[in-house]
């Protein structure tokens, strides 16, 4: 388990109420983040107090690895300058009482703060400017919490049913769905195909199949236990186009299809097999993928040689999306 500390008082409301955090990928300028890099480092179990307006009132428990996500709609004009797309962290947050004032316990917590990358100044006590997910230590967030009361069977259990990933992806791509169906810019005809290709089917699975003839990771070919995935998921296409462009597809069983789409293997351009760090073997295993655990974790987590020829130029760049935004690395 780790520990973390949010900075968000231009968001509180929003994520708090909508039981998450957002942030952008990168700064303004295209620079990368060191808090926004913590989205991406942050497991489900790990424990974050939420500051703001100089007092921590909350605290959560995160539900699931970040994902890549559209910046929230209910933030409006908030944060006008960052990007719309950005990682989105499940979180239940649960309200402390009473509330934690830093400053008042600042002597307690200032040696126990990071000499990099620390969420508040440890003089003045002060949120740090541009500081948004900071890790911290466990000392540190015990101090937080002392004498404060709050239901940790609730922290512990919270959210377990609406905060899975399937269930928040579902409500965020509903969304999507809508403002592609409300979008006059947009024939009915293509409407109606981006929104079948959302769960893999109509020309999109056409499309995919004319690039695509077996699952990358089992071998299979009988078409009719393949899905069709998006290789750069559907909810980050930026058009039409993108969603139904075979070269961004996968023929994939279900299990291989749920492990690619939440990010636990990736695949090189070379057709090898990325295995995410953070899942337990054991699962796998259980999935029977046996061999795919055998040949990672054996050599070190290196690629795993491919059953299938490498992947066509025109996919690379899909490919290296779901590397770098959908791999949990």
């Amino acid at each position: 388990m780790r520990y973390w500390w949010v900075n968000h008082k231009q968001t509180v409301k929003q994520e708090i109420g909508g039981q998450y955090l957002w942030s952008p990928k990168t700064e303004t300028n295209g620079a990368r983040s060191e808090f926004y890099n913590n989205m991406r480092r942050a497991s489900p179990g790990d424990l974050v107090v939420s500051y703001a307006d100089q007092t921590i009132k909350h605290v959560g428990r995160v539900a699931e690895f970040a994902f890549t996500a559209p910046k929230p709609e209910e933030f409006g004009d908030t944060g006008a300058y960052w990007s719309n797309e950005g990682w989105l962290l499940p979180v239940f947050w649960t309200p402390l009482f009473p509330p934690v004032r830093p400053k008042a316990v600042l002597e307690s917590i200032k040696r126990f703060l990071p000499s990099r990358y620390s969420p508040i100044n440890p003089t003045t006590g002060g949120g740090n400017q541009k500081a948004y997910l900071a890790s911290i230590p466990e000392q540190m967030f015990d101090i937080l919490i002392t004498n404060i009361t709050f239901s940790r069977e609730m922290l512990r259990r919270g959210g377990s049913n609406s905060l899975n990933y399937q269930v928040v992806i579902e409500l965020l791509e509903d969304s999507i769905q809508r403002r592609i169906a409300e979008d006059i810019q947009i024939e009915d005809t293509i409407k109606k195909s981006v929104i079948l290709a959302r769960r893999g089917q109509g020309v999109f699975r056409a499309n995919v199949e004319s690039v695509e003839s077996e699952c990358r990771l089992t071998g299979v070919t009988n078409r009719s236990l393949l899905i069709a995935s998006h290789i750069k998921p559907w909810r980050s296409c930026q058009s039409a186009q993108e969603r139904l462009d075979g070269e961004n597809g996968l023929l994939l069983t279900p299990d291989a299809d749920l492990l690619f789409d939440r990010g636990f293997i990736s695949f090189q351009d070379n057709g090898e097999v990325l295995v995410s760090p953070r899942i337990d073997p054991t699962d796998l295993r259980r999935l029977g993928f046996d061999r795919l655990v055998e040949d990672h974790f054996r050599f070190a987590m290196q690629p795993v040689p491919g059953r299938t020829r490498g992947f066509r130029s025109t996919q690379h760049g899909y490919l290296a999306y779901h590397r770098s935004d959908v791999w949990v690395s």
